[in-house]
């Protein structure tokens, strides 16, 4: 389990365009106690881009593929000292608030985070 020692984990939540997975994740797991929530996209045309200050904001990154990881490590790399980048492996084959997305977002996650339900 990731554990912060003072003051919420701050989260950022990342996929391509800002508009399903990731904002379905800020959503859903914003207001759980000990946690900040925030969301971004890799991609130019992303509804919030990832910035700089996103990564440096973030105690925990968590991407939902490969190919998000490996765009944050080329990006920001010099900033990624002392955070946790994990990748969830999920598919853009989801809309925002799917109920599946949101069972497996809430099973990947428990795996790294403590989520009371």
């Amino acid at each position: 389990m990731i554990v912060d020692g003072g003051g919420p984990l701050k989260i950022l939540f990342v996929c391509s365009r800002n508009k399903w997975r990731s904002l379905t994740a800020e959503k859903i797991f914003a207001g759980t106690p000990g946690y900040e929530v925030r969301s971004a996209g890799t991609e130019e045309q992303a509804r919030v881009k990832i910035t700089s200050g996103h990564v440096g904001w973030a105690d925990v990154i968590f991407a939902m593929e490969k190919k998000h990881v490996r765009r944050i490590k080329e990006k920001y790399h010099d900033s990624l000292s002392n955070k946790k980048l994990i990748c969830l492996d999920i598919p853009d084959d989801y809309r925002f608030m799917d109920e599946e997305l949101i069972e497996i977002l809430k099973s990947r996650v428990s795996d790294y985070l403590d989520l009371e339900e």
